[in-house]
Formats: C-alpha cells, sequence, structure tokens
C-alpha cells in the first residue's frame, strides 16, 4: 500500500481516475433521480469543489440526499487527494532537479584527468557516444534544456550554461581536465572557448570544430591543437569512394582498426591517416615519392599508393614517380592540411594541359 503511495505521478493519475469515476457515478444518479444532464454535471462540479453556491434543484427526497452525501464524502476526499498529490508531484520534480544538480557538480568536483565536452549537438552526441563506449570521463556543457536533458538520460555528467563563460568551465574542472572538444556548430563560439580554455589551462590538449575553412587558421592561432571540418572531411570522404575505391577500402580498415589498430595507434601518437589526389599542374605531379616526402619536410610519410587505372601500391619505393590523377595514402602530422594541399593541388591560374 505504502510502496504504491510513494510514486507521485502514481498517485495523481490514480486521483484523476477516482475523480470520473465519482463524478461519472454521480451524474448518473442525478440523472437517475429526474434532473437533466447539464443540471447533474453542475452540480457535480459545485459540490466536489465545495464552492457552495446552492443546489441547482431541491434535495429534498431521501435518495437525492444520500447521493449528495456521498458525492460529498467521496469528492471532496478525492479532490484533497488528487490536489496533494500534484503538489508532491511538482515538489519532487524541483528538488530532484536541485539535489539531482548539487549531487551532479560534486561528481564533477571529483574527476581528474577528463574530457570536456562542448555542445551536445548531433557531433557532440556521436563524440559522447564513442567516449563513453572507450569508458572515458567527461562533462558535457550546453545551454539547451532539451539537450541537456537528453544528456542527462544518457548518464552524462552535465553543466547546463554557456561554454564561453569561464565561469562555467571551471564548474566543469577545466583546470584538472586533459583534454577539451568545442564541437558547436558557430564558429565564433568555437574560437572564443578556445581562447578562454587555452587562459585556463595552459596543457589542456583542445580539438575544435570549424565550419568554415578560414576559421581552422583562427582557431589555431587561439590555442587549438587540432582542428576538425566537417564539411570538408566529408567531402573528401565522399571523393574517397568515388575516385578511389581500392584506396578507400584500405584507409577504412585502417580506421575501423581491423588493419593492426593503425588508425588507434597514429591518434594516439598525434597522427592522422587520408587520401590526397594528385591533380594536373600541381607541385607534386610528375615527381617521385622521395622527392614528394622531401617537399613534405616531414609534414607526412607516403604509405600506399593507387593509379589512375586503379593499380595499388603499399609500401612504394622512393623511386616510383607519381602522376596526375594518381592517389596518396599519407600519414600526416595535425595542422599539416595546407602543406599538402599545396603539394598536391593545382593553382587556380594553372592552364588545363592538352591532351
Amino acid at each position: 500500500m505504502f510502496q504504491f503511495l510513494a510514486s507521485p505521478l502514481r498517485n495523481l493519475f490514480a486521483g484523476v481516475a477516482f475523480m470520473l469515476l465519482v463524478g461519472l457515478a454521480a451524474t448518473i444518479a442525478y440523472v437517475a433521480e429526474g434532473w437533466s444532464l447539464s443540471d447533474a454535471l453542475y452540480m457535480v462540479v459545485l459540490t466536489v469543489y465545495s464552492v457552495g453556491y446552492g443546489e441547482v434543484e431541491p434535495v429534498d427526497t431521501p435518495a437525492l440526499r444520500a447521493i449528495t452525501v456521498a458525492l460529498i464524502v467521496a469528492g471532496c476526499t478525492g479532490m484533497i487527494f488528487l490536489t496533494g498529490s500534484l503538489f508532491q508531484l511538482i515538489t519532487a520534480s524541483q528538488f530532484q532537479q536541485l539535489f539531482g544538480s548539487r549531487r551532479m557538480q560534486k561528481d564533477i568536483d571529483k574527476l581528474s584527468n577528463h574530457v570536456i565536452v562542448c555542445g551536445f549537438g548531433r557531433i557532440g552526441q556521436m563524440l559522447c557516444h564513442e567516449l563513453k563506449a572507450a569508458k572515458g570521463e567527461f562533462v558535457v556543457i550546453d545551454h539547451a534544456e532539451e539537450r541537456i536533458a537528453a544528456a542527462r538520460n544518457a548518464g552524462h555528467h552535465v553543466i547546463q550554461g554557456d561554454a564561453t563563460d569561464e565561469e562555467t568551465m571551471r564548474q566543469a574542472g577545466v583546470t584538472r581536465a586533459r583534454a577539451l572538444a568545442t564541437v558547436l556548430p558557430e564558429d565564433a563560439a568555437n574560437v572564443f572557448i578556445t581562447l578562454s580554455a587555452r587562459s585556463l589551462n595552459s596543457d589542456l590538449t583542445i580539438i575544435a570544430r570549424g565550419e568554415l575553412p578560414s576559421t581552422e587558421s583562427k582557431l589555431i592561432q587561439a590555442g587549438a591543437n587540432r582542428v576538425v571540418l566537417p564539411a570538408r572531411i566529408g567531402a573528401e570522404r565522399v571523393a574517397e569512394l568515388l575516385l578511389h575505391r581500392d584506396m578507400a577500402r584500405l584507409i577504412s580498415r585502417a580506421r575501423s582498426g581491423n588493419l593492426d589498430r593503425l588508425a588507434f595507434d597514429l591518434q594516439g601518437l598525434g597522427l592522422d591517416i587520408e587520401v590526397a589526389t594528385v591533380e594536373s599542374g600541381s607541385r607534386g605531379a610528375g615527381l617521385t615519392i622521395g622527392q614528394i616526402e622531401e617537399l613534405g619536410a616531414g609534414a607526412f610519410l607516403v604509405v600506399a599508393l593507387e593509379r589512375k587505372n586503379g593499380a595499388s601500391v603499399l609500401q612504394p619505393d622512393a623511386e616510383i614517380q607519381v602522376g596526375d590523377g594518381d592517389a596518396l595514402a599519407l600519414v600526416r602530422r595535425p595542422g599539416k592540411s595546407q602543406k599538402i594541399e599545396a603539394l598536391f593541388t593545382a593553382p587556380a591560374d594553372a592552364a588545363p594541359q592538352a591532351e
């Protein structure tokens, strides 16, 4: 019995059901005594809410008096129970939110060497899913109530607030964190968050999301260790699948961990693997693998070559010449995308070569 009454929501539903049942029974009883339906409903509402405007019809028979007494006892008691259940539900929700936030903050205060994720949008949700799968400790910061509720329901440590606010950053334990990922869709916000986080923790590893290519340099200057451009990554991935299917399968196996966990090991070393297409008229066209790596000055290492005709070469020799339209799988250092583009992308004013 007491266990049943312990749930405020269950009490509310039970109270509503009881009052509907009492109201329906009293209305039927009044109608059976000759009252109209509208008078019966009006009498039930007046009696249940204890308004006391007076009877709409004379209650002068033993049957009507019995119906009215039963309605007063059952209706008023049910209304008291229903009001109490509603108050209990509201109060319990407020207390749960208050003490839940305090308990959450205490748990966050105990964290160290954790990751801070700024933004729980589409990318933030996927990032948190991967971090949770790897059993990593992390804190989510977002200002939207619905996204915070979704993060809380997923079992994440959350802080509702503005990630650009330094006080919010301190609540997330930025001075004790090992890394921060700012994945908001606004470039200006990501730049500001990067600046604030870097000023609060000089040893923090910062991964920032950028929407526009021009934002990459700004984020690096603001203090980001690495910048991720989702639009560029998506376009490059589609191009890999369309133009270099064999090479795409190689990279896919590496990134999925089936090639001796290559991608995982590279990430641990601060490296990444990508495919670059040698455009006609670029500096890299016509050079050997050794010459290309020499021009790269340590920015990348060529690990695979796919010819324009589809032939693939793993671990190509330094003497192999690279032609127009060939694709190279590169292991690169972070922040070296511009150097790779300068080598393999043709200048905008380059004249097309005759076939």
